[in-house]
């Protein structure tokens, strides 16, 4: 059935509970999964004179990326599983399509991955990876929802 599910991590609960659906769909299935962490810098890729703030700020962001997906892979390792890794960089808002990328690249059979459930205005201001990735992904999608 499902070989091969990718799961984006953020850090976050709902990002979390994304993943624990993940890790109870692996071994059923004696399932690889590849966690995503995508580093958006697009926020601090405004010119300093002299680069320096922005350098160190984009420093601490990938940092904290690294620092998310080995708080994942160790929750994936607690469970028994393994889990590959891969923590993307990206200077602009383009986070859905990078998990859609990599979905593709893979190739993942499912991608797992949690959602706010946000609707009007707040969906509208924050944008929405998950409504991104159902919309432009062929692979299957479960969405979780963070309760």
């Amino acid at each position: 059935m499902y070989k091969k599910i990718l799961v984006p991590v953020d850090g976050s609960e709902t990002s979390r509970r994304g993943l624990d659906e993940a890790i109870q769909l692996a071994p059923d299935n004696s399932a690889k999964l590849r966690l995503v962490h995508v580093v958006n810098t697009a926020v601090v890729a405004v010119e300093y004179p002299g680069g320096s703030p922005t350098d160190d700020v984009s420093d601490r962001l990938r940092d904290n990326g690294e620092a998310v997906m080995k708080g994942a892979a160790d929750i994936v390792s607690r469970s028994g599983l393994t889990a590959e890794t891969v923590v993307l960089g990206t200077p602009i808002d383009n986070t859905g399509e990078l998990i859609v990328h990599q979905a593709t690249e893979w190739p993942a059979d499912i991608i797992v991955m949690g959602t706010h459930g946000r609707r009007g205005l707040p969906r509208v201001v924050l944008g929405s990876n998950a409504e991104y990735v159902l919309r432009h992904t062929s692979v299957p999608v479960l969405l979780v929802r963070k309760s």
